[in-house]
């Protein structure tokens, strides 16, 4: 589904990513982990067209999507949330995901036609799927933390992706929330029949939802595998896990 060859980015004459390669197979839940700078959120940007690459090319499904412009590369299947929560915080919940919906359809340069009525009945099963349709007539930003990373979820299905990449998504949670927000993605991966591409820095949430790590370092890969392998990785040991359970995004 996804090939990364040789992506390779730089900020001033430092590489964020110099020179990741990655393949990864439809249906696979994988991981990229490492350490704060190591380049995570600059390869998603990557990834989803907010960066164009200096060299290397991205292919999802044999296309090379590498430079697209991120609106393009939604609609080929490839959505995604962001570290930080990405809402409007003064619409509703509903009005959120409505908009979302407007914009895949296409419908967002209809200027003249009215959006109060449009999308209803799928606006609320988006909702229902990831557990607000309690909240449907709140204002965004008065949801709890984690409850806005849910509408963020709906907000990125509004555009039935293929590939959902979430960066972080447990980041700022609370235990409980935490291990709410694992069932819920793995329940909505499963059931959507989805491939996921994610970043965390909880190895408890990396270990329960991943089939395979691979493991970001100075914007290298320097291990890919099962989650056990990289576990016993002595490397990746060295520069992240440190032998424990925990580490630093």
């Amino acid at each position: 589904m996804l090939r990364i060859e040789g992506l390779a980015k730089s900020f001033e004459g430092f590489w964020a990513n110099d020179g990741v390669d990655l393949t990864m197979p439809e249906g696979q839940r994988h991981a990229i982990i490492g350490p704060n700078g190591a380049g995570k959120t600059t390869l998603f940007n990557l990834l989803t067209g907010h960066l164009a690459p200096d060299r290397g090319q991205v292919y999802y499904r044999e296309e090379a999507i590498g430079g697209l412009k991120p609106h393009v590369i939604v609609r080929k299947g490839i959505s995604r949330s962001f570290q930080h929560v990405n809402v409007y915080p003064r619409l509703t919940v509903f009005d959120n995901v409505q908009a979302a919906l407007i914009s895949h359809h296409g419908m967002h340069y209809r200027l003249f036609t009215p959006a109060k009525g449009l999308f209803q009945d799928e606006v609320g099963q988006l909702l229902e799927s990831v557990g607000l349709e309690d909240d449907t007539k709140r204002v965004a930003g008065t949801l709890a933390y984690g409850r806005q990373k849910q509408l963020e979820l709906a907000v990125a299905l509004a555009s039935r992706p293929n590939l959902l990449l979430l960066d972080e998504p447990t980041a700022g949670m609370s235990h409980g929330e935490t291990h709410r927000t694992i069932e819920l993605i793995g329940r909505i991966v499963e059931a959507r029949g989805l491939s996921l591409l994610f970043t965390e820095h909880d190895m408890e949430v990396v270990f329960m939802i991943a089939d395979r790590i691979s493991v970001l370092h100075h914007g290298k890969i320097i291990a890919s595998g099962t989650p056990e392998d990289v576990r016993a990785n002595e490397e990746v040991r060295r520069v992240y896990l440190g032998g424990g359970g925990r580490g630093a995004a």
